[in-house]
């Protein structure tokens, strides 16, 4: 598989790995990684046989759990064992670490703070790749009067504020899917490029077990990541073997943070085929959050006991399941399944342009004792649906979380687009 890629020139080489140009794909770069292990800034380095294929694994499927989420990553796909296609980027020379919990550097350069302060919200560093420097911890501020600029885009107030956005949502995402595996997501690093093609920049470089500190039930004694690496006496060769066990301890589960446990589906009950198209929209953004959609047509007012069967069978076979009931003019058929089953309904109505304004309060004036919520628009229902099983679906609630920066982006973005054609 190997030889179907032309190889160009090495364009960087780092502790763990090496970038090399694509001569038959343009824009994009081979990131091959090494069996080296390091800590210290390379004061204490090592080979240990096999971590090339270990870091290549765990970053693979990392970054495939983001990019189905909805962040923008570099990565593109395997190539083989230990390499993987990459998006080229000219790399932002800042490591943005977030931490939910206090330990390593953090006490050295905050004493009096104890091993195992929560924080909330995550705390949020930035440091200067620099090795001769020992990486040295940077404000917003030094960043902004460093006045960089990669690929043709300058690095400013609104390019740090993304990348701060993009470091919180990232690191609550692999939070959450870590949390299925009850291992704690302690803290981690990470790096920012900018695509030398579209111009944006993109989640870059790599996450593997370098990149983070894990601590399965939240036990620091049990804990899987580089800091047992860092934490050795003497490195002998069954030591290495200690640490290499536990990078393919985390390397296997990482595969599981790509599935999930809890199965969930959107049933919508339209009152007549006429709102079909209404249906369709659910339907679709549904499916966008991962959750399957089922459309069904029955009415309250003409056939309740048929309304009721079908809701029987949705409850039967044990799959969690969000109603949304899909009915103008008198809305009976929401109502009607509220007070008929425990799982949520949400209504939807078709509002018309003619008696819309009247039809609604059919939905919104509920008789006591039913607990169904009323939101106009298809989008927002689902995603409504999808807010309700992100609760207990890491999948979903990820899809969630990566809409939310993706939707703030924007705005900032269009924001700054705006700001500079005013000036």
């Amino acid at each position: 598989m190997a030889a179907e890629l032309k190889l160009g020139k090495k364009l960087n080489e780092g502790k763990t790995k090496e970038i090399y140009e694509l001569l038959d794909r343009p824009g994009h770069v081979l990131v091959q990684s090494k069996d080296q292990i390091t800590a210290g800034n390379t004061v204490r380095r090592d080979q240990m046989e096999g971590k090339a294929a270990i870091s290549n694994k765990t970053t693979g499927c990392v970054f495939k759990l983001l990019q189905e989420a909805g962040i923008k990553t570099a990565f593109v796909e395997q190539h083989s064992t230990t390499a993987f296609v990459a998006a080229q980027c000219e790399m932002i020379p800042i490591e943005w670490v977030c931490r939910r919990i206090a330990t390593g550097s953090f006490l050295k350069r905050n004493p009096g703070v104890k091993e195992g302060y929560r924080f909330s919200p995550l705390k949020l560093e930035m440091f200067f790749k620099d090795d001769a420097n020992n990486d040295p911890q940077w404000s917003e501020e030094q960043l902004i009067e460093a006045k960089f600029c990669f690929a043709g885009l300058n690095i400013g107030q609104c390019e740090i504020d993304v990348m701060n956005r993009a470091t919180v949502a990232i690191f609550e995402i692999l939070e959450k899917a870590w949390s299925t595996q009850d291992c704690t997501l302690v803290d981690m690093k990470i790096e920012f490029g900018v695509n030398v093609t579209t111009k944006e920049i993109i989640l870059a470089d790599v996450i593997d077990n370098d990149s983070w500190r894990l601590w399965p039930s939240g036990d620091r004694s049990q804990q899987k990541d580089k800091q047992v690496y860092r934490d050795l006496k003497e490195v002998t060769p069954e030591a290495l073997q200690v640490v290499k066990r536990h990078f393919e301890w985390v390397a296997e589960r990482v595969q599981l943070l790509l599935e999930s446990k809890n199965s969930c589906r959107v049933v919508v009950l339209m009152g007549s085929i006429s709102d079909i198209g209404h249906c369709e929209k659910i339907k679709k953004a549904c499916l966008s959050y991962g959750i399957p959609c089922v459309l069904r047509v029955t009415s309250a007012h003409k056939g309740p006991d048929e309304t009721l069967r079908i809701k029987a069978e949705y409850e039967g076979d044990g799959v969690p399941t969000v109603f949304v009931a899909v009915a103008g003019r008198s809305n009976g058929l929401g109502p009607v399944m509220s007070g008929n089953t425990a799982y949520p309904v949400i209504n939807c109505p078709p509002i018309t342009a003619d008696w819309g304004a009247q039809d609604i309060w059919s939905s919104l004036r509920m008789p006591s004792g039913l607990g169904c919520t009323t939101v106009l628009s298809p989008d927002a229902a689902a995603q409504f649906a999808a807010q309700i099983f992100g609760l207990n679906n890491h999948l979903v609630w990820v899809k969630l979380r990566a809409s939310m920066l993706n939707t703030w982006i924007s705005l900032k973005l269009a924001d700054k687009k705006l700001q500079e054609c005013t000036l």
